[in-house]
């Protein structure tokens, strides 16, 4: 994959990147969004492909892009079409700080070394490359305020912005508000995009959850109706160390010398 251009996921990132704090706005959401973002990248690669609701490997060869190529790789090794709600819910431990990583090497921004209340260390990442920025903001602003349909790549990130909740960030306060709402509606301007942007905002909502737990009943009932008794929704008690074993054992072999002794012991009494 050339890099003429930046990723979806490097695109989305940018637009939340405090240029004053050089902090990430919507922190939380933002992974889901990045995770999100790679799966839209990878299908305007022609990598994947929507399946109802879920999300099918069509072309597993690699992009040349390390972190999207990671994210492929996964999704092949599923073996079948993956929830698009549960891929993005899963876990993807360091996904902002890989891609924030990547962007310091091209240059895009510079770590800046600071102590939290003077002792704990942080890192704040500032743009460099403002210029860069500027024409990622400049795309979602000439879409929201001439209402044409934009291309494929700026609906899809429009949509994922707004899923992850940026359009305060972007558009803030009252004067913000109709620029927030059109915001919102280039979300049906991609099918891909918006589908993975309804599944950032169905995780962040619970709703993957409140389907498992859905069927759980469902699930006990018909092993009541079997003849066989439910399994409890408690978790299984945590196994017990081979010390731990051993201490009770042993605990428990000296209770019991002990009683012995008491029932043997001859009565001073008399």
């Amino acid at each position: 994959m050339g890099r003429s251009r930046r990723t979806i996921p490097e695109e989305l990132l940018l637009l939340a990147l405090d240029p004053t704090t050089g902090t990430t706005a919507q922190p939380q959401s933002l992974d889901l969004g990045l995770a999100g973002a790679q799966l839209v990248e990878l299908a305007l690669a022609g990598r994947i492909a929507p399946d109802g609701d879920r999300i099918a490997v069509v072309l597993p060869r690699p992009t040349g892009d390390p972190t999207l190529d990671s994210a492929l790789e996964l999704l092949r090794r599923r073996g079948s079409p993956v929830r698009a709600v549960h891929w993005i819910g899963g876990p993807r431990l360091g996904l902002r700080q890989t891609y924030l990583t990547h962007l310091e090497r091209c240059g895009m921004v510079h770590a800046v070394e600071n102590q939290m209340c003077g002792v704990l260390p942080t890192t704040r990442y500032q743009a460099t490359e403002t210029a860069v920025s500027r024409q990622i903001r400049a795309r979602l602003d000439t879409a929201i305020r001439t209402g044409s349909p934009p291309d494929a790549r700026t609906a899809a990130l429009a949509a994922l912005a707004h899923a992850v909740g940026l359009g305060k960030h972007l558009y803030p306060g009252n004067e913000g508000r109709s620029s927030r709402s059109r915001l919102r509606d280039l979300i049906r301007h991609d099918p891909m995009g918006g589908l993975v942007a309804h599944a950032v905002m169905d995780v962040q909502n619970g709703v993957a959850g409140q389907a498992a737990a859905a069927r759980r009943p469902q699930q006990g009932g018909a092993r009541k109706a079997s003849g066989r008794a439910p399994a409890t929704a408690a978790s299984p008690a945590p196994a017990m160390s081979v010390v731990g074993q051993s201490q009770q054992h042993g605990g428990e072999q000296t209770a019991r010398r002990g009683v012995t002794r008491t029932a043997v012991r001859p009565s001073l009494s008399h």
